[in-house]
């Protein structure tokens, strides 16, 4: 017989379970639906030492006293971090573990990294110890896709959901190894951004490590719902349960191309000379040989970014190159980090951009009646305002392999940041759009989008193709091909800055 343990996410307990677990016990299966110390009863307090340790510790305890052959350890969420915890501890009364839309994390890391709501991030930051309060109504949308819900259990999350124990999300996870090789299924949830799909993009363009998920232990299901499929699709949920149980599931494959860096720290495709580099606060001016104010462009980064990434975008190799290369051609190339540490970061970061443009604007070497934008993949949602409201000064926006809008499941993403609903609607700057053929699908389709609108509105985009690109074909693609096409995006958008 196989035993589930059911561990969900913050705020809440066992009860969000009651369902899945009624079926996956109507189908012969042990199911025991999780409520951790302090969390899921808003009339339970939680001692000030409740932290990750003490839920791992209640898990271990519940698995020594399970009977059944196999125990499957299911994490959702926050809970994915005890259910690693007590896996590594014990490993061999662990047959699987099943991760529901829900990155895995690696030893050391605490649960609020992964916090998705920077308010909450800024709290805990704060106030370290105080019990992090739920989501008001009608916002957990910040902290996950609330899609296909029923009304009714929405109401019930929303009045039983319960403070979560800050030290739950500052405590960092203890692994050992132990657990390293056991099987693993990702439940990955469409509604939330999640799907096969992006696990094959991260595999196929991300950093090498995540190469391990097209291991033989790792299988995938996609469920087309949000992030509380316990509520949302109760009875798929628990039919996929059973099916991850008996070691089925989606494999991914790892493809022939690989490269033994992570993608962001590969070298970039031209040779560029060094050139003299200011740093001031989050920006970094490189500077031409020149006299005179000379124009501006800015290269704006994507994410999210883990806030403790090293190098910070302005760093790597990249934006290196690029900040370089403006320079060897006479503007001031301008870098900076601003802070998309998570999808509901998009204001905030619009925010750094804002304050970085009229920095660089400011500085007497730069002409500020002339300046470019040029966002690259998930910036491209910050384009929208300046597409929307574009000041006489912006001459061009650019963008490289684009999110134009957000991406299936970024709820969190509020609706402003949406270029495909902003291009043409104001006398604008002309755009310069950077397209890879072998782009991921659904990056296709929000550029698709935007064309589409640019051309019933009447914008100026000009539409810059490399047929034989990947996504980030700077880094992973450094071909003929692709410096022809840096070569001829660059003097695009020069092009536009000195008419």
């Amino acid at each position: 017989m196989t035993a589930f343990v059911l561990v969900s996410d913050v705020f809440t307990g066992g009860w969000v379970w009651e369902e899945t677990a009624a079926r996956l016990r109507a189908a012969g299966a042990e199911a025991y639906p999780v409520t951790l110390t302090g969390t899921g009863d808003r009339r339970a307090e939680a001692g000030p030492g409740t932290g990750l340790e003490t839920h791992i510790s209640e898990l271990v305890r519940l698995v020594d006293g399970i009977t059944a052959a196999e125990v499957v350890l299911v994490g959702h969420g926050y809970g994915l971090h005890p259910v690693l915890g007590a896996a590594d501890r014990r490993p061999g009364r662990v047959a699987r573990i099943v991760s529901v839309d829900t990155g895995p994390p690696q030893g050391g890391d605490a649960a609020v990294r992964s916090v998705p709501d920077p308010e909450v991030r800024e709290l805990v930051a704060a106030r370290p110890g105080e019990p992090v309060p739920p989501p008001a109504p009608g916002t957990w949308t910040r902290w996950g896709s609330v899609d296909g819900i029923p009304a009714e259990a929405l109401a019930r999350l929303e009045s039983e959901a319960a403070p979560q124990p800050a030290g739950t999300l500052t405590e960092p996870l203890t692994l050992t190894g132990a657990a390293s090789a056991l099987p693993t299924t990702g439940v990955l949830c469409a509604a939330n951004g999640q799907s096969i799909a992006m696990v094959e993009m991260a595999v196929a363009s991300g950093p090498p490590q995540l190469r391990v998920f097209a291991e033989d232990r790792f299988r995938f299901f996609e469920l087309p719902t949000g992030h509380w499929p316990m509520l949302s699709a109760p009875g798929d949920l628990a039919e996929v349960l059973l099916r991850a149980a008996a070691g089925e599931g989606h494999r991914v494959t790892a493809p022939e191309r690989a490269h033994e860096q992570p993608s962001h720290l590969l070298p970039f495709l031209l040779d560029v000379p060094e050139r003299p580099r200011e740093r001031v606060g989050r920006v970094d001016l490189h500077l031409p040989d020149a006299d005179g104010p000379r124009p501006a462009v800015v290269f704006v980064h994507g994410g999210p970014i883990a806030v403790d990434q090293r190098p910070t975008p302005r760093d790597t190799p990249f934006f290196r190159g690029y900040g370089r290369y403006a320079a060897s051609l006479g503007v001031v190339g301008v870098t900076l980090d601003h802070r998309l540490h998570g999808l509901a970061d998009y204001a905030r970061a619009a925010g750094d951009l804002a304050e970085a443009v009229e920095l660089v604007r400011a500085d007497p070497r730069v002409d500020g009646e002339r300046i470019a934008l040029w966002f690259f993949s998930t910036g491209g949602p910050l384009a929208a305002d300046w597409l929307a409201a574009p000041p006489p000064w912006l001459r061009c926006v650019a963008a490289n392999y684009p999110a134009l809008a957000p991406l299936p499941g970024w709820d969190a993403v509020e609706a402003r940041f949406r270029p495909v609903d902003t291009v043409g609607t104001a006398d604008g700057p002309p755009v310069v759009l950077t397209r890879a053929g072998l782009e991921h699908e659904v990056f296709t389709a929000t550029v698709e989008a935007f064309l589409t609108a640019a051309k019933e509105r009447g914008a100026d985009v000009e539409v810059v193709d490399a047929p034989h690109a990947h996504h980030a074909f700077e880094l992973v693609d450094p071909t003929d091909e692709s410096r022809a096409v840096v070569e001829r995006s660059m003097r695009a958008v020069l092009a536009r800055l000195t008419d």
